[in-house]
């Protein structure tokens, strides 16, 4: 018997680490309701236009869009809910002084399962203008060249 390959992920952003330059990840926690949990078990929902914000000292994920379980009946979310992310003091205090000193982004980049909880990468980084991001395809590109001639 041959095992199926699973994905690690339950959703990914593609596009985070070609449109910002990655400096730091952090794993945290998501506040979510129980249909948007099967839902995400399912691999549906995505995080490309999902962006981080702080309020009254708390962090919120906006605009991630997890869609409506078939099954959920009356308990269904919104799709479009603000969910609350799980931090400890110290770390939100730490981010927040980060991205409002050095002007940098939390991205959000993987939605994943780790010991039966829900947990969100989130990358700490500058965005990319459009000649940082021809250079990194460039030199994916020489990379893989290199690596069909050998």
């Amino acid at each position: 018997m041959s095992k199926s390959k699973k994905s690690p992920f339950l959703i990914e952003n593609k596009k985070a680490r070609h449109n910002y330059v990655i400096d730091e990840t952090l794993e945290v926690g998501i506040s979510l309701k129980g249909s948007e949990v099967k839902a995400l078990r399912m691999k549906l929902g995505t995080i490309l236009e999902a962006y981080v914000v702080f309020k009254n000292k708390e962090v919120f994920l906006q605009n991630a869009h997890i869609p409506e379980y078939s099954n959920g009946g009356y308990a269904n979310h919104s799709p479009l809910r603000v969910r609350k992310l799980l931090l400890n003091r110290v770390e939100i205090d730490r981010l927040y002084a980060i991205t409002k000193e050095k002007n940098e982004a939390l991205v959000p980049i993987k939605v994943y399962l780790k010991n039966g909880k829900i947990k969100l990468l989130l990358g700490l980084g500058k965005s990319k203008n459009k000649g940082d991001k021809r250079k990194s395809l460039r030199e994916k590109e020489d990379k893989k060249q290199i690596k069909q001639h050998m």
